[in-house]
């Protein structure tokens, strides 16, 4: 492992154990998430849906999530870490335990047809994307194949929508935006190390690994 990587890693770590929030170690409960999902279901339980902000994208697959990631992006919208009108506004009302039981519910729920993806994938990097993802220590973090993550803090990457992992991306390297940002400093000292068209590259070579992200067709009337 690329040492500037592991320490990265371990910093981020840190970060996400001393957050107030995590201190408090709520337990989610899926069966109550559940029931909370009304305001999600409208964009990430229609397949193929996209957002319209700040550019148009696949909205993220959240089923096979790691549960304690999706609990810290939540916070991170609540707590305006994250720039994101739309989102901020879904999450504004949510109460902490709220976020940990809808984390709960992605992170823990699939469809009946779900299959695990397959051990030892991403090991046939070639090219540019392979330049790239030795460049940012991205396994550092996100472990083998880009769907092991070293820490459930972190997201697992593999199969999910190569346009919203480029706009997230692009997201951490934005500033001085009241509207686009995501204030995490170590992923911003990432991501800005690549231009646009490497950001491009590098999301379109993880979409293409095997994954457990799904999205589940889900009615908002059911």
């Amino acid at each position: 492992m690329n040492k500037k990587a592991f320490l990265r890693c371990a910093l981020f770590v840190v970060a996400v154990l001393v957050n107030p929030v995590f201190a408090q170690e709520i337990k989610g409960s899926a069966a109550s998430g559940e029931k909370k999902i009304n305001q999600c279901i409208g964009c990430h339980g229609l397949k193929g849906y996209h957002a319209s902000f700040p550019e148009i994208y696949h909205v993220p697959m959240l089923f096979g999530q790691n549960e304690k990631y999706l609990a810290a992006a939540l916070s991170a919208y609540k707590h305006g870490e994250r720039k994101h009108p739309t989102m901020r506004g879904m999450v504004d009302s949510l109460s902490e335990q709220d976020i940990a039981d809808i984390a709960a519910y992605y992170g823990n729920t699939h469809s009946a047809g779900y299959v695990a993806a397959g051990a030892g994938a991403g090991s046939d990097q070639s090219g540019k994307a392979a330049e790239l993802v030795a460049k940012g220590g991205c396994l550092a973090c996100h472990g083998e194949g880009f769907n092991k993550p070293v820490d459930p803090a972190f997201p697992k990457l593999a199969g999910q929508h190569a346009d919203y992992l480029a706009a997230a991306l692009r997201a951490y390297k934005a500033e001085g935006s009241a509207l686009v940002g995501r204030g995490n400093a170590i992923m911003g000292g990432v991501a800005k190390q690549f231009s646009n068209e490497e950001i491009r590259i590098l999301a379109d070579y993880v979409a293409s690994l095997p994954s457990d992200l799904e999205t589940v067709a889900q009615s908002r009337f059911k």
